[in-house]
């Protein structure tokens, strides 16, 4: 529930004098700001328990009592309860409950005591509540909050310093910071913006920062790591693949959200890349986060899986729920059918099933990357027409593509630029050749290099070194006619055909 949900319900609730209120929420002083403003509204009186402060009267701040127990918070309100009607305490710091302890056992019986007598006890926690109390009330949940609270409350924090520093945004900008920040807390969003405040400006170039702002508060999670994107990053050939990223980034786009709303249209939900082992299919995660310029997250199935029962799915749905915690962003499942794969158990099939429905029903600007190498071993619900935007194949690199490939990595590991007919002779030695084959022989020439220093770089070097190469399209051809046959027939080209 967002703010102003979570407002009314706990109205209705204090009017029906439901005798515990369970509200579960990382955020205590958001939930203690709702029921200030419902005292104000309606006349309500609260005391409210904090381990810091004692009990206070949650309207006039003055103390009440400076004992800062949990099992004296209950004793008071025991007593309280007792000698009058309608007695409303807040309980903003309480733990030990989620089994029959001490504690919990005394609160089940206050809150019976309380309905006797139509008090009201409401409980802030984002820990588990034993069964036997839960029973007694109705619990319901403050969720982070929402693009428009965000923006109000970036508005909020930057306003007192407007005359003092450089603002450059404008109301877009601030709804697209409201964007990048979905998922924060209220604190952790102002802090990220008190942050860019010390700067002494808030510039247009600051929400490229907020984009990746959420990898700083990024918990590792068991099968989900932040991969690094290098700002000179560049991949050859496939000009299929980035036309059509380039026509997604625009959709990507925060400013794009109403109108794709208007129309009933989800954000682009990604793509699944098929192909030539070692051909680049990795390395298309990167070309998007790079032209998308946001964070790119790798999701490892593997690491997903556990050992007991329901683990596996918990696990999945735990990296799943923090890859729309970091949004937004690119989120690369690599090899997805060796998780995924069509027949193995019952596990796989419940995982199976809760990543379509999580690929279906996700809302945050997430964009899925999945490479496959063995894509007829996916289930068919996987691969049908829809549950992807588009199934790309990654074939050999064809002649442009190698030269721009041995362009790349002669600079990038041999320090120089190739050219004319040596250009020539080594795009002819390298048809066939894997982009990994390409690029594993020129730095196993600059390891060479720098290991011998009686070796110099010639072109007989480098000719001799690609001649030795035997490609996987040598050693196993039927192997790759049959992929290369697959990829012709059922999935868009990534690279452009040669004329």
């Amino acid at each position: 529930m967002n703010y102003e949900e979570t407002k009314e319900y706990l109205k209705r609730y204090l009017k029906a004098r439901i005798p515990v209120i369970a509200v579960n929420s990382v955020e205590k002083n958001r939930v203690i700001r709702i029921l200030s403003e419902i005292a104000d509204e309606m006349g309500y009186v609260f005391n409210l328990f904090q381990i810091s402060q004692g009990i206070t009267d949650l309207k006039t701040n003055t103390l009440v009592s400076e004992d800062k127990t949990i099992m004296s918070a209950l004793e008071y309100v025991s007593n309280q309860v007792k000698h009058q009607e309608n007695y409303n305490f807040i309980l903003g710091d309480i733990s030990d409950i989620d089994t029959s302890t001490m504690v919990s056992r005394y609160l089940a019986d206050v809150i019976e005591k309380a309905e006797s007598k139509s008090g009201v006890i409401i409980l802030i926690t984002n820990e588990p509540i034993w069964g036997n109390i839960l029973r007694l009330g109705i619990s319901l949940k403050l969720g982070y909050p929402n693009e428009d609270e965000l923006k109000q409350e970036i508005i909020k924090t930057i306003k007192p310093y407007a005359n003092q520093i450089t603002v450059e945004w404008d109301d877009n900008d601030y709804a697209k910071a409201a964007t990048y920040l979905q998922g924060l807390s209220e604190m952790e969003a102002k802090n990220i913006i008190s942050s860019l405040i010390v700067k002494g400006s808030i510039t247009k170039d600051d929400l490229k920062e907020l984009k990746y702002s959420k990898q700083s508060l990024f918990n590792d999670i068991a099968g989900l790591e932040a991969i690094n994107v290098d700002e000179d990053f560049e991949v050859a050939g496939l000009d299929n693949l980035k036309a059509w990223l380039q026509e997604k980034k625009t959709l990507m786009d925060p400013a794009y959200k109403e109108e794709l709303k208007k129309r009933g249209i989800a954000a682009p939900r990604g793509l699944l890349l098929t192909g030539v082992p070692g051909c680049g299919k990795s390395m298309c995660s990167k070309t998007a986060a790079s032209i998308f310029n946001i964070p790119l997250y790798r999701l490892d199935l593997a690491t997903v899986q556990g050992e007991y029962v329901g683990q596996s799915e918990r696990q999945l749905k735990a990296a799943l729920d923090m890859a729309e915690y970091v949004s937004p962003c690119v989120l690369w499942i690599d090899e997805i059918e060796k998780g995924l794969k069509e027949g193995n158990n019952s596990t796989t099939t419940k995982m199976i099933g809760q990543f379509l429905f999580w690929l279906q029903e996700c809302k945050k600007p997430v964009f899925v990357i999945a490479t496959a190498n063995s894509i007829e071993s996916l289930p068919p619900e996987l691969t049908r027409k829809g549950r992807f935007d588009e199934i790309f194949f990654v074939d050999l690199p064809n002649r442009t593509e190698r030269k721009e490939l041995i362009a790349i990595y002669s600079r990038k590991y041999l320090k120089v630029e190739v050219s004319g007919p040596l250009m020539d002779k080594l795009i002819a030695i390298t048809d066939g050749f894997a982009s990994a084959d390409i690029e594993a022989t020129f730095r196993a020439i600059a390891y060479k290099l720098i290991a011998n220093s009686d070796v110099q770089l010639t072109e007989d070097l480098v000719v001799n070194e690609l001649s030795k190469v035997y490609s996987l399209s040598k050693t196993n051809p039927e192997k790759i006619a049959a992929i290369r046959a697959w990829g012709k027939e059922r999935a868009t080209k990534a690279s452009k055909e040669e004329v």
